[in-house]
């Protein structure tokens, strides 16, 4: 069973995982968010050239299984089993998303985001997500909330998400895991 750490294509995101793990307590604890509440579903990357997109899904296929690949909102996206779950906050993770790049440029490239689990009615989760939420937090400078529901080819359950950000990192909620979504595709 050989870690993402051990993998010469994966070395950037080894390293850049201690700097995603600080980002991420500094932004929970800017919006007062107590994160052992949550499951983890996912932890995402991002990345500008599709020769890094390339090199990452290389190493991914050393440490992981391929679970899902699928065009979702105009480009491909990857989600990969690890073989070895990644120390990650409260959470041991063992699913990661591998979008390839589209239009928009991310400020930078290695971990991006983290998806939570907020089970519950989808049409509901929106209102669930933010009364986790300190309302003097989302008021403050910088930070954004954007709603949306994804929509893979195959998907048979809704995946509305909630996504709150400082421009930096960024929390996604979900009804959902993504391995119960991948699973709807197939049904």
């Amino acid at each position: 069973m050989t870690p993402l750490q051990a993998i010469a294509d994966l070395n950037d995101l080894a390293l850049d995982l201690p700097r995603f793990e600080q980002a991420l307590d500094q932004f929970a604890a800017k919006l007062q968010l107590d994160l052992s509440q949550f499951s983890a579903d996912h932890i995402s990357v991002r990345c500008h050239q599709d020769a890094t997109a390339e090199r990452w899904r290389q190493g991914l296929m050393q440490c992981a299984s391929l679970l899902s690949e699928s065009m979702i909102n105009g480009r491909l996206i990857c989600l990969f089993d690890l073989q070895q779950p990644l120390n990650v906050g409260p959470w041991l993770i063992d699913c990661v998303e591998l979008p390839y790049p589209g239009g928009k440029r991310y400020l930078h490239e290695g971990w991006e985001h983290l998806e939570l689990v907020l089970r519950g009615d989808p049409d509901t989760l929106h209102a669930r997500a933010l009364s986790y939420l300190a309302d003097e937090a989302l008021l403050a400078p910088g930070i954004t909330l954007k709603q949306s529901v994804l929509q893979g080819e195959g998907d048979r359950l809704p995946n509305p998400s909630l996504a709150i950000s400082d421009g930096s990192m960024t929390i996604k909620f979900h009804p959902y895991s993504i391995r119960e979504i991948v699973t709807s595709e197939k049904s």
